[in-house]
């Protein structure tokens, strides 16, 4: 007796009667999992909490004065702005590095303002011992320490503590700083001291370009700002033509799938027929004249092997092997490409009964914009916790008077008082960040636990879509008479019943795609590192394993979108799931190939149909090239045009992957269910199918009953 041979991706599945779709008894699945993420929910939540508690945002929005008090809020609300006394020692003794991380602070006075100086002044040298002090000074440029009016203090011993300045130039607010903004022909008469005039300014421009470097990029968002408050409503209006579009496609696919996808096949196949013409024709012309690879010999040239026969000769070798194949193809897998057709259509339709599934993106995009403000949040907390370091330091570290001070003496600004260290002028400046208590010594491990949390949450929240969408696609399958028995709100029975049961399971396969993840992470961070290095072999493996880990992401994710089918029409954990979902896959390969490339090449034409025409629209309009009568309808005036149309652009991506996402997991759910629908049932009457009469025709196959939804 023979044995009967055994699949090596496991037996077909056998045919249940009381099977009718995603099965109401089900229990928690991959339980422990599911401990294990509220427990690190429950961490990221605590890290949160202890990152709002220590940190202060509001070092990386206002600017510090001297005493460690804010500018525009508190007790200087009516002085927005960050004057620096004397910006020329911005270029002297000067990180950038550590000047962005301290709120751009450098060794001079910072007083905070109502207004930037406006005009270039400098104190006469001729009036500092008999002129004074409220003669010569704007209070408002002065320190708040010294009052003009009552003081006793001569103009050389304001000068020589600092507490007014020596000299203004024009200066203009950037993100509340007053940086110079002049040139040399502005400042004839302007002097300083006695010093050379083109030097001094020299010295001002190089500090401010010290300032600015560790600023960014001068007013440039000021300037982005300005076009968003102009251009928004455009750019919402640009994004519901998005909207709308994508809409209108997806409906139009139950018509016009299948002409759609055979206009395609057929155009990539002339493509290929015309690149071999035109390859024969070149071969023919470079033949005749005699133009051989022998006559230009080894060149690093590449332009110059277009002019010689033999490249031609190979590309016309290549392109009638890819056409050959395609032919090939379209000749044995035809029945492949018609039931991913009907499957496509079999999808429109779906879509058309369960319209709420469309506007499910709109939860994702929700859930996932909490996550990306959480992590942005609580990022910017850690980053600024710490109460700020003073030092006492000398003014003029050359004078014999301050010998004695070491410039490691810690300081408070609001109770300094600099008349104590007399004759020697010192002063409480700005240090650093506290970083040595339990939390800042740890803050870096916070902020690796925080990017982890982004990535996990992320990953969750997509799983979770797949999950519910699912469920509520795999009911309408399983629905023998459409729409009779399709279940009414199917998407929020889906969802309850996910978020019930399937927590654990969606954890621990967003888990895993987080891991691998993160090792590209840290690859790409390697590769970054030794892009200097010589080590031809370091970079040749990470290279390598680069290229594993992005096939093995890719195929995770593959996994995991119908593992997560599997689960929400069974309820078994992940693994049971996944294992079950490959098998059933790999006994059908021939067909999830086409039908996975036939999907790609409909949703690639939506997303170019979709974000192509917008970002055409928007290039037209915002560069001003559609003519418009009606002021109120014309384009605004902006510095950059090119913004708005780049955020119309994203917008209309984000918007056709929402929609599209839905119908590439509408199609896959379907996949799998029709697979499963042939392996189940045979049509009789005890076993009827539940696939669509297309489908039936397609395959030849038709229920006994002579039924059919």
């Amino acid at each position: 007796m023979g044995s009967q041979a055994v699949s090596p991706y496991g037996d077909k599945l056998k045919h249940d009667p009381t099977f009718h779709g995603p099965i109401k008894n089900r229990s928690c699945t991959d339980i422990i999992c599911c401990f294990i993420f509220t427990v690190f929910i429950a961490g990221y939540i605590v890290v949160g909490i202890l990152a709002w508690l220590y940190g202060d945002p509001r070092q990386a929005i206002y600017p510090r004065n001297s005493t460690g008090a804010y500018c525009g809020i508190g007790e200087n609300r009516g002085k927005p702005f960050l004057f620096y006394l004397n910006i020329m020692k911005c270029v002297t003794s000067f990180n950038v590095i550590s000047a962005a991380m301290s709120g751009l602070q450098c060794p001079t006075p910072q007083i905070c303002v109502p207004s930037c100086p406006s005009k270039f002044w400098a104190v006469p040298p001729q009036i500092i011992q008999k002129d004074k002090p409220e003669d010569i000074w704007n209070q408002t440029l002065c320190q708040p320490t010294i009052n003009l009016t009552t003081t006793s203090l001569s103009v050389s011993e304001i000068l020589n503590l600092q507490l007014c300045p020596e000299f203004t130039v024009p200066s203009e607010p950037v993100l509340s700083r007053c940086f110079p903004t002049f040139n040399i022909s502005q400042a004839e008469s302007f002097n300083v001291g006695g010093m050379d005039k083109n030097k001094t300014l020299d010295t001002i421009k190089n500090g401010t370009e010290q300032l600015l470097q560790a600023l960014g990029a001068k007013n440039l968002g000021l300037k982005i700002f300005e076009d968003f408050t102009r251009s928004w409503y455009w750019i919402l209006i640009g994004l519901l033509i998005a909207l709308v579009l994508s809409l209108v496609f997806l409906l139009l696919l139950r018509c016009i799938a299948g002409v759609l996808v055979w206009i395609i096949i057929v155009g990539v196949l002339v493509a290929a027929a015309y690149g071999i013409y035109h390859c024969y024709m070149e071969y023919r012309e470079l033949d005749q004249k005699g133009a051989t690879i022998k006559n230009i010999g080894f060149t690093t040239d590449v332009g110059a092997y277009r002019s010689v026969k033999e490249t031609w000769l190979a590309a016309m070798i290549i392109l009638c092997v890819v056409e050959g194949i395609m032919l090939l193809t379209l000749l044995f897998l035809r029945k492949q490409i018609l039931i991913a057709i009907a499957l496509i259509k079999e999808a429109s339709r779906a879509i058309g009964y369960m319209m709420s599934s469309l506007f499910y993106p709109l939860v994702t995009f929700v859930l996932l914009v909490i996550c990306v403000a959480y992590w942005g949040v609580t990022a910017l907390y850690l980053a600024t916790s710490g109460a700020p370091l003073y030092r006492i330091a000398p003014k003029n570290d050359s004078s014999p008077d301050c010998i004695g001070i070491s410039g490691n003496e810690s300081c408070s600004p609001m109770t300094f008082n600099a008349s104590t260290y007399w004759p020697c002028l010192v002063d409480c400046i700005f240090f650093k960040y506290n970083d040595q208590g339990l939390f800042q010594r740890n803050l870096f491990n916070l902020q690796i636990y925080n990017f982890v949390g982004l990535l996990w949450c992320i990953n969750f929240v997509i799983a979770l879509g797949q999950c519910v969408l699912a469920g509520a696609f795999a009911s309408y399958y399983w629905a023998f008479k459409k729409p009779q028995d399709i279940p009414a709100c199917a998407v929020c029975n889906a969802f309850v019943r996910t978020l019930r049961y399937h927590i654990g399971s969606l954890a621990f396969g967003s888990l895993i795609l987080t891991i691998v993840q993160l090792i590209r992470i840290v690859l790409e961070y390697m590769d970054h590192k030794l892009k200097g290095s010589g080590n031809k072999l370091a970079k040749c493996l990470l290279c390598c394993m680069k290229c594993c880990f992005w096939c093995l992401e890719k195929f995770i994710k593959f996994l995991n979108r119908n593992a997560y089918i599997m689960i929400a029409i069974y309820g078994k954990n992940f693994c049971v799931s996944a294992k079950n979902a490959f098998m059933l896959l790999m006994r059908n390969a021939a067909r999830v190939v086409v039908l996975d490339k036939v999907t790609d090449l409909l949703l690639f034409f939506g997303k170019l149909l979709v974000v192509g025409g917008v970002g055409i629209l928007s290039f037209f309009f915002f560069t001003g090239r559609i003519p418009i009568d009606k002021p109120e309808f014309k384009s605004p005036v902006l510095n950059y045009y090119w913004l708005p149309i780049l955020t119309v652009v994203v917008g209309a991506y984000f918007i056709a992957q929402g929609f599209f996402s839905v119908y590439n997991m509408c199609v896959d759910t379907l996949f799998l269910c029709f697979l499963e629908d042939l392996e189940r049932n045979d049509g009789s009457q005890s076993k009827p199918y539940y696939m669509s009469k297309s489908l039936m025709n397609i395959l030849n196959k038709k229920n006994k009953n002579g039924k059919a939804k």
